[in-house]
């Protein structure tokens, strides 16, 4: 791995290292500390940091202050992801979803920090410029593991990765981007407002309902492909 003094290239380092899970960065699932990734890119913390939050936010890694940066369960955990998504049908994805999501979203809108919702704001906003299937799934994805991120229960969030991981699998990839558009798309992200809109206002009924209600469009998209 060569270094480099742009984000755009720690970045992309960054991203190699971690479809690979293990090499020069990362070990045993773990990112090295920022000062040796500093010192491995000769970059400054603040970029680091900038770099793992926005790798962050894809739900690619997440951080526990004191203990460092971590691959996400199912980037840690992902030779069997296949095997089972080879076995998984879509109502099987759409059964499960309905009964996690919900759930967590019930209890994001009492335990979401207003970073984190500013953070899902974000993440809506950078998907409305989405123009393909491919780059909405990144942010659909992102916005996803943030909520379950924001629930801070590492088993559910464990969970919830694990599903996660089977949707991120190429051939249910390649089925949502079949049927995308920008209508579908505006949809989508209407429903990802309602969904903001009650975790701002505290209210895990109505977040529970908006993301009920999310999870069915886009379980009618996947049956269709």
């Amino acid at each position: 791995m060569t270094s480099s003094s742009d984000p755009a290239g720690v970045r992309a380092s960054l991203r190699m290292a971690i479809e690979a899970g293990e090499g020069e960065v990362i070990r045993a699932g773990r990112l090295l500390p920022e000062r040796t990734l500093m010192a491995r890119f000769g970059v400054g913390r603040r970029m680091v940091r900038a770099v793992l939050a926005e790798l962050e936010a894809e739900g690619l890694v997440y951080r526990r202050q004191g203990q460092g940066t971590f691959l996400s369960p199912t980037r840690a955990a992902g030779a069997g992801r296949g095997a089972l998504a080879s076995h998984t049908s879509p109502r099987d994805i759409v059964e499960a979803r309905l009964e996690i999501e919900p759930m967590l979203a019930r209890l994001a809108a009492t335990r979401a920090t207003p970073a984190d919702i500013e953070r899902l704001k974000q993440l809506v906003a950078r998907a409305r410029d989405a123009r393909t299937g491919s780059q909405y799934e990144r942010f659909d994805s992102a916005f996803h593991a943030a909520i379950a991120q924001s629930v801070r229960n590492e088993l559910l969030r464990g969970v919830f990765e694990l599903i996660n991981g089977v949707r991120a699998e190429d051939a249910w990839l390649s089925a949502r981007e079949i049927t995308f558009s920008l209508a579908l798309r505006e949809e989508l992200l209407r429903q990802h407002d309602d969904i903001v809109a009650a975790l701002e206002a505290r209210d895990p009924q109505a977040a529970e309902t908006a993301m009920r209600a999310h999870l069915r469009t886009a379980g009618e998209r996947l049956t269709d492909a």
